[in-house]
C-alpha cells in the first residue's frame, strides 16, 4: 500500500464521517508520508490537519465545478486556506444543499416506493446536509427490507453490497438519476482561477469517473490552466491509469494519486489505496517540485 494519499475526506465533507484528528492518527499508525484532507467545497478541516507533526500534510480541497455540462471535481493543493473566497463558496453550496435535502428524500420515495420517515432523516445526527448517502443509510435500515426488490443489490451478497451507500447515491442521486436535485457550482475555469489566486495548484480528480468517457475534453480542460491529473485513483483501472499517465507526461503535468477515502460510505476504499505504480519517493519529489514552482 502506498504511503501517499492526496485525496482524503473527513467529517467536513457531507459524505464523510471521521474527524480530522482521527484520520491523521490512522495515517501516522500506517506510516503515511504525505497526505491531504480534501473535503468537498470546504476548507474547515485544513487548519486542524496542518497542526499534525507525525505526517506531512498539504492543505487541500475538492471543488465541485461545471465544464460543458459535466460536473467535475477539481482538487486544490498548497493554497492559502484562509482566503475568504473559499468560505463564500462553502456557504453558498451549504445553503443550496439544505434546500435540496427534503426534495431528495421525496424524489427517492417516488422512484423506489420505499417508505421513509422524513422527519427522522431531517433530524438525524450530522444532518446539516441531507446527502444521498444519508438517505441510503436510512433506506437500508427500514423494517422488512427484504420485501423491496429495488434494494436487494445493495444488501449482503448483492452485486453492489461492497459500498451500498455510495452506490445508491450513484444510482439515484447523481446527475440524470431519478432523485437528482441540481446544485449550482462554479465553472471549472473559475475554480482553477480561485485556487491559483490563492497561490495553490490544481489537479483534476479521478477523470476516469467524472469524465464519463468524454476523454476528448481533456485537451480543452488542460488548456484552462490545469497543473496536474489524479492519474492513480481507486476508481481507475490499470488501463485508465496508463492512459492518464501518458496524457500527464505529454503535457508536463503533475502525476497525482489519491484514494478518495471516506470511511463507512466507501468501505472498500482504504487510505493509500489508489494503486499507484510509481515509487512513492518519485511522486513526493515531483509533487514538492511542482508545488514550489507554482508558488514562485
Amino acid at each position: 500500500m502506498s504511503k501517499i494519499d492526496l485525496h482524503i475526506h473527513s467529517r467536513f465533507s457531507s459524505d464523510g464521517e471521521i474527524p480530522v484528528n482521527r484520520i491523521l492518527e490512522m495515517c501516522s499508525l500506517t506510516g503515511m508520508k504525505l497526505v491531504s484532507i480534501t473535503d468537498h467545497n470546504s476548507v474547515e478541516g485544513v487548519s486542524e490537519a496542518m497542526e499534525t507533526t507525525d505526517v506531512e500534510v498539504v492543505p487541500g480541497v475538492e471543488l465541485d465545478c461545471i465544464y460543458r455540462g459535466l460536473n467535475l471535481h477539481l482538487l486544490g493543493y498548497g493554497f492559502d486556506h484562509t482566503n475568504k473566497a473559499f468560505l463564500k463558496i462553502e456557504e453558498d453550496i451549504l445553503n443550496q444543499e439544505k434546500d435540496a435535502g427534503e426534495k431528495r428524500i421525496r424524489l427517492f420515495q417516488k422512484a423506489t416506493g420505499i417508505p421513509l420517515d422524513i422527519a427522522e432523516i431531517l433530524n438525524s445526527e450530522h444532518a446539516d446536509i441531507i446527502s444521498g448517502e444519508l438517505i441510503a443509510e436510512h433506506a437500508l435500515a427500514i423494517k422488512n427490507i427484504g420485501d423491496y426488490d429495488v434494494l436487494k443489490p445493495y444488501l449482503p451478497g448483492g452485486e453492489k453490497a461492497d459500498m451500498p451507500y455510495v452506490r445508491i447515491y450513484w444510482d439515484f442521486f447523481a446527475p440524470d438519476k431519478p432523485a437528482y436535485v441540481p446544485i449550482r457550482y462554479i465553472s471549472l475555469p473559475d475554480a482553477i482561477k480561485l485556487i491559483h489566486n490563492a497561490n495553490g495548484m490544481t489537479v483534476l480528480a479521478h477523470p476516469g469517473q467524472n469524465l464519463s468517457g468524454n476523454f476528448s475534453l481533456l485537451p480543452d480542460i488542460i488548456s484552462e490552466g490545469l497543473d496536474g491529473i489524479e492519474v492513480y485513483s481507486s476508481y481507475h483501472s490499470a488501463e485508465d491509469a496508463a492512459y492518464f499517465l501518458d496524457i500527464a507526461k505529454q503535457n508536463r503535468l503533475l502525476v497525482s494519486c489519491g484514494s478518495d477515502f471516506h470511511g463507512k460510505n466507501k468501505p472498500a476504499i482504504q487510505l493509500g489505496g489508489h494503486g499507484a505504480l510509481l515509487d512513492d519517493e518519485e511522486i513526493i519529489t515531483s509533487f514538492h517540485h511542482k508545488l514550489i514552482g507554482e508558488k514562485k
